[in-house]
């Protein structure tokens, strides 16, 4: 018998078979990632809407039963006593475009809306006054 001397390596179709499957697992994979990151950020939004409604709350329990009229613009403290909920350094910004979360609707010493707009769902999140 003779023996057949063959090289040991891969053909260039399996090599090509195995990149295209590698690069749609890699695209599923990409795809995950940035709507995980858009969720996240979303709900980075829903926690700061909160904190925000919180403080807001806070000032209306501490500083004579009025509502701070410029949430989301500036840091939330009562004018009188000394009293700070959230220094304006602290003030929660949108995580993607860093902007503050801006007043919609009416926003005056009696009631307040903020609102958001979620990258995932559809409309918006929006946050009002409890009392």
């Amino acid at each position: 018998m003779k023996k057949i001397d063959r090289k040991q390596g891969f053909s260039l179709l399996e090599l090509l078979v195995v990149i295209g499957i590698m690069s749609i697992l890699l695209t599923f994979g990409l795809s995950s990632y940035s709507t995980s990151q858009k969720k996240s950020r979303d709900a980075k939004r829903r926690g700061d809407l909160k904190t925000i409604q919180q403080a807001a709350e806070q000032y209306y329990s501490v500083c004579g039963f009025v509502y701070p009229t410029n949430l989301g613009t500036r840091g939330i403290s009562c004018p009188t006593g000394n009293v700070t909920m959230i220094p304006t350094e602290s003030l929660p910004m949108d995580p993607k475009s860093g902007s503050t979360y801006g007043c919609n609707g009416t926003c005056n010493s009696t009631q307040f809306t903020l609102c958001a707009t979620p990258e995932v769902d559809s409309g918006t999140i929006c946050v009002t006054n409890q009392q």
